[in-house]
């Protein structure tokens, strides 16, 4: 006789299969984790098993033990890890869908001109016992929301780059120095988009109208107090005649960040790592952004930019409920596909508590 608890494990995972999106079981035979169908007939199973391992964060041989328990298949450890490998490309498309299915998320508008503003960072993932990154995960975030419109887990060798993301006509992508070069801003210009980047004069030599270096320490007027500089600059693009314009924005900063931003350049310095205009530049926040000043006034640039941070600290909450600190480490394939697994069952927590807010007396949609 079943037990109550193999009931509602039953009527969790039919409430469970109403939050995936729509042909997922389809996708499993045309994306090749149902390849083969010995021991693992379906797709519902197949999930079901994977699941087991991802969402409890049982080894894979006490996942197989707790499949053959629950009479959903006969596997072993080493089944159900060549698997997981294979069903990359499926899992990732199931998070891909997931996002674009969250209520009040993808393609939301934002400050007043029409644009999607997104919030782009990378963090490094690593393996447990490694000594470096083993994987780059790139994220972008909503800013109307806070929530992940977009993600993709590369190679540790695919650096800090606008061409991992899905930009659209009409977004404003906020991002770090990192993204700052002629190759990048030419990326987002070449996709209709516009962008507000923390400008890096090492990464972007910017030229003034005489084409000469355009030095903002020295430039017509300097930001005092409150005020926002907001200059007209160009730059050369990658394998193209002529320049193109943008525009260069200083604020001063406060006495306080001005001190804490010395204390960090000196802490490159050890390093050998900051030039020395950078280190004259300290004393001001410099952000080089791409729209017009019709479409994008100063202030609402620095007031977009200042929510930037709010980036890095979604990828550092990402990285704590991934568990990041477990990824199995016997291949860069398997490592992908568990991050993507347990990045899909982020999102279905995520679901579940955004039902939760608008609670039925049953508990879960129509």
């Amino acid at each position: 006789m079943r037990s109550a608890m193999d009931f509602q494990i039953k009527d969790n995972w039919e409430i469970l299969q109403r939050f995936l999106p729509g042909g997922w079981e389809e996708k499993a035979l045309e994306l090749g984790a149902l390849a083969r169908r010995r021991k693992i007939d379906s797709a519902r199973t197949l999930l079901r098993v994977l699941m087991i391992h991802l969402a409890e964060g049982m080894s894979l041989r006490a996942s197989a033990d707790q499949a053959r328990r629950e009479s959903l298949c006969e596997i072993n450890d080493a089944a159900l890890l060549h698997r997981l490998k294979v069903s990359e490309q499926w899992l990732h498309w199931m998070c891909l869908e997931t996002f674009k299915n969250m209520p009040g998320g993808f393609g939301a508008k934002e400050s007043g001109r029409g644009f999607r503003v997104r919030l782009l960072d990378c963090a490094p993932v690593s393996e447990p016992g490694s000594t470096g990154s083993n994987y780059r995960l790139h994220y972008s975030l909503g800013l109307h929301n806070l929530r992940c419109d977009t993600f993709r887990i590369t190679r540790p060798d695919a650096g800090e780059d606008f061409k991992h993301f899905d930009i659209l006509p009409g977004d404003l992508v906020i991002a770090d120095g990192r993204y700052c070069t002629p190759e990048g801003l030419a990326e987002v210009l070449a996709r209709g988009a516009q962008a507000v980047l923390d400008f890096k004069s090492s990464r972007l030599p910017l030229l003034g109208r005489d084409q000469r270096a355009f030095p903002p320490l020295k430039g017509p007027r300097l930001p005092k107090g409150f005020e926002c500089a907001d200059w007209d600059v160009y730059f050369r693009l990658p394998g193209r005649e002529g320049l193109q314009k943008g525009r260069l924005l200083g604020l001063k900063r406060s006495g306080e960040a001005a001190r804490a931003a010395g204390k960090e350049l000196k802490a490159k310095a050890l390093k050998g790592e900051p030039s020395a205009r950078e280190g004259e530049c300290a004393g001001y926040v410099w952000v080089y952004a791409t729209g017009s000043r019709h479409s994008l006034k100063a202030l609402t640039i620095f007031e977009l930019y200042r929510r930037g941070w709010q980036a890095g600290l979604g990828l550092r909450r990402l990285k704590g409920l991934l568990a990041t600190g477990h990824i199995p480490k016997r291949s860069e394939e398997i490592g992908v596909s568990w991050l993507y697994g347990k990045m899909l069952v982020c999102l279905l927590v995520e679901r579940y508590h955004q039902e939760a807010r608008c609670f039925s007396p049953w508990g879960y949609p129509l």
